[in-house]
């Protein structure tokens, strides 16, 4: 059941990308010649109107057709009022973009959703405190609860962290900060002042940053916002799964992620699979997190994605001319051979690390 939910929702994340192309050349005026979902040979298909609606062999994501324009093929070109060809620049790279639109917007809403719904949060309650560092010297002991730093309340280890990373450098040290916790049915404030430490990141690059040092106890609660901070805490994931992504993409270009640990389908499908039986917020988070990553994906200007569609079209209105077609065909082709290759490495890397996970 997890493995068909999770195929379901990447075919979903892809379909909406497509309706967003659909939705974009439709608002223009260009014709939708076949909207599928799915690809292969047409199993199902119904015309309405211009456009013919179909249902495909292979159920994952979907396309859509537009008239005067092939994916295979750029150098295909229809002269007529209803033709992607015909389009000023802006028109074109409004509807190439808007795939990318829709993927934002999905997980802008999928975690407005969460937000409502209730975020999950660990508890700002001290677990283990660490020998001499600044939070022994101030009089921490486990089982605390920090409610307050300075005039902030703190209602999650997350912010907290993030408050005491951000602390101001005062000589050679940091600025103090007063922690007001609660310990039994007793509250106290206590003055501590960070000190520089060292961490390893999510990419395993050490970092330095203020620390105090203390270990989260590791409960979990649940935190529901209202809409205008579901609103906010979306545009901050956001912003931090591109971040995440754009910068994913960089080591892995610049040599500093192996190409062994490059995934793709049915890995994204193996690990939603994992997720999806523990409900609504992790599956919804992964959901959002990957809808974001089409979206980063699409935008890189690799021809036989829409980011490259972008920057023929931008070339186009740069130098007031069209690219020859045989420098066209032949961009197009290489880039779909490095779309393939990609694909492929990622399936074959997925097929393995399954395979030695069930060996072990």
């Amino acid at each position: 059941m997890g493995i068909f939910s999770a195929f379901l929702a990447l075919c979903f994340l892809v379909f909406f990308h497509e309706l967003g192309h659909f939705c974009a050349a439709r608002l223009f005026g260009v014709r939708v010649e076949v909207f599928s979902i799915g690809f292969g040979r047409k199993l199902l298909c119904k015309r309405i109107g211009s456009t013919e609606y179909a249902l495909s062999l292979i159920p994952l994501g979907g396309y859509v057709k537009l008239k005067g324009q092939d994916d295979l093929d750029p150098t295909s070109r229809e002269i007529a009022q209803d033709s992607y060809s015909t389009k000023p620049p802006l028109v074109k790279i409004t509807i190439l973009s808007a795939g990318v639109v829709f993927n934002i917007l999905l997980a802008f809403l999928l975690y407005v959703a969460i937000g409502v719904s209730g975020v999950k949060i660990l508890q700002p309650i001290i677990g283990s405190v660490q020998e001499q560092s600044p939070a022994q010297k101030a009089g921490l002991l486990p089982n605390d609860r920090i409610v307050k730093i300075d005039s902030i309340s703190i209602t999650s280890w997350e912010q907290l962290s993030q408050i005491i990373a951000q602390a101001k450098p005062s000589g050679s040290s940091f600025a103090p900060h007063t922690l007001h916790i609660q310990r039994g049915d007793e509250l106290k404030s206590l003055t501590i002042t960070p000190e520089s430490s060292s961490y390893q990141n999510i990419f395993g690059d050490t970092i330095q940053r203020p620390m105090i040092g203390i270990v989260a106890k590791g409960e979990v609660g649940v935190e529901h916002l209202g809409l205008a901070a579901s609103i906010k805490f979306a545009m901050q994931e956001v912003a931090r799964a591109s971040l995440l992504i754009f910068e994913s993409l960089k080591r892995l270009i610049l040599g500093l992620i192996p190409l062994g640990e490059l995934s793709g389908v049915i890995g994204i499908v193996d690990v939603m699979a994992e997720v999806a039986p523990s409900g609504f917020y992790a599956f919804a988070m992964v959901m959002a997190l990957i809808s974001v990553n089409l979206a980063v994906i699409n935008l890189l200007p690799i021809p036989a994605l829409d980011g490259g569609q972008i920057v023929f079209v931008c070339y186009e209105a740069l130098m007031k001319r069209q690219m020859s077609d045989k420098v066209l065909y032949t961009l197009t082709m290489l880039g779909w051979a490095v779309l393939l290759g990609l694909v492929a490495l990622g399936v074959y890397n997925d097929v393995l690390r399954i395979v030695t996970r069930t060996m072990q």
